[in-house]
């Protein structure tokens, strides 16, 4: 069924309509939709490398406003929509992220291939701040879609493979580099604190 699902947005990269069907593939995957719309953005920007990055723009704003619904599906029916469909140990280990990591579960759920559905309807029920959760869903997911797209403008068509095959790997060295980087700054700032407390003193 995953392969016919595959080939039906294949199809949709050849169409006049493929802008639309790119944005309804991403806003559906949000909340709901099995199939990552990396899929049709990968075939639109293969076909047409120079509108790349305007492909990419329109998968973060679809995927942006329907994470948007998938919060509010989670505050109006909460734990039972996520209960009907997501197991308990699934719920229970999403909390204890948003409680521990808030904002960076965010950016996890968006940049990397752990199902963001699962995170937007858990952020309206575990009643996260919506502005943060729009900001942090704008910023992993952007980052998410434009790499794809930044590597199909530098390489063409020989990066299909590399990136169907190994983007999961490349997320997760990607966002052990973005924790690292997080860390480095909170250790500076901490530093030119303790020095400028010695300096007064």
């Amino acid at each position: 069924m995953l392969k016919d699902v595959y080939l039906w947005v294949l199809f949709w990269s050849e169409s006049p309509y493929s802008p639309i069907a790119l944005f309804t593939l991403a806003f559906a995957e949000s909340f709901i939709f099995p199939v990552p719309p990396d899929v049709l953005l990968i075939a639109m920007g293969l076909s047409n490398p120079s509108q790349v990055f305007w492909f990419a723009a329109i998968t973060t704003c679809g995927s942006v406003l329907g994470g948007a619904l998938g919060y509010m599906i989670g505050s109006i029916g909460g734990k039972m929509v996520m209960e009907r469909f997501i197991s308990k140990e699934k719920i229970d280990l999403v909390h204890r992220y948003f409680e521990k990591y808030e904002a960076w579960a965010i950016c996890i759920a968006g940049f990397t291939p752990v199902p963001y559905k699962v995170f937007t309807i858990s952020a309206g029920a575990f009643y996260i701040n919506f502005r943060k959760f729009i900001f942090y869903s704008i910023l992993s997911r952007g980052a998410r879609f434009f790499m794809v797209a930044g590597l199909i403008r530098l390489f063409g068509a020989e990066i299909r493979n590399f990136i169907e095959g190994y983007f999961n790997l490349f997320t997760v060295l990607f966002l052990l580099l973005l924790i690292g980087g997080f860390y480095l700054v909170k250790a500076l700032s901490k530093g030119k604190k303790i020095n400028g407390v010695g300096m007064s003193g």
